[in-house]
């Protein structure tokens, strides 16, 4: 009776195991056999764990992140004059809407990417398009490659990133 016993909970141990995904199949060329590659690995991916998880302080939310990234926050305050479409701080992204000025010389979309949370001038991408349209309402979009907008631009916000992070270093000591 107790190797019947002994066969069903060792039974149910397997079983709940599988399904739980404890036996997931993985394939060893994508992971890297050094161990200190596999945990930059693993941050990279969010898994794994810290000293605060484990204590119990979970950390913040993706809004208390964003108002800590200077470049995310120096962004915002040097594009605040354009209507923005999409604002997505989880997938990088800033998109304005398209913007005239008082000028008739058309108007212009800036896009901006975030590369890297690091304050340096590789760690965005600003792009800027520029719409002109005729009198019949036929526009023309072209993409200003390297143009002196997008130039300014990303001075303007490195300068205001680098700024804050000194202020937030201040903040702290």
């Amino acid at each position: 009776m107790t190797n019947l016993i002994k066969s069903i909970l060792i039974f149910t141990l397997l079983f709940s195991l599988v399904s739980c995904g404890g036996f997931k199949k993985t394939d060893l060329r994508k992971k890297p056999v050094n161990m200190q590659e596999r945990a930059k690995q693993n941050v990279k991916e969010g898994r794994g764990t810290s000293i605060q998880n484990i204590l119990g302080n979970k950390g913040g939310t993706n809004y208390e992140f964003s108002t800590s990234n200077p470049m995310w926050r120096a962004s915002l305050e040097i594009l605040d004059f354009l209507p923005m479409t999409t604002v997505d701080y989880s997938g990088g992204v800033i998109i304005s809407d398209w913007y005239t000025d008082n000028s008739n010389d058309g108007s212009i979309k800036v896009s901006l990417r975030f590369l890297s949370n690091e304050v340096r001038s590789d760690s965005l991408k600003v792009i800027v398009h520029k719409r002109t349209c005729n009198s019949n309402q036929n526009c023309k979009i072209s993409l200003l490659n390297n143009s002196k907008i997008s130039q300014e631009l990303l001075s303007a916000i490195i300068r205001k990133a680098a700024l804050l992070e000194q202020e937030a270093k201040k903040k702290k000591k």
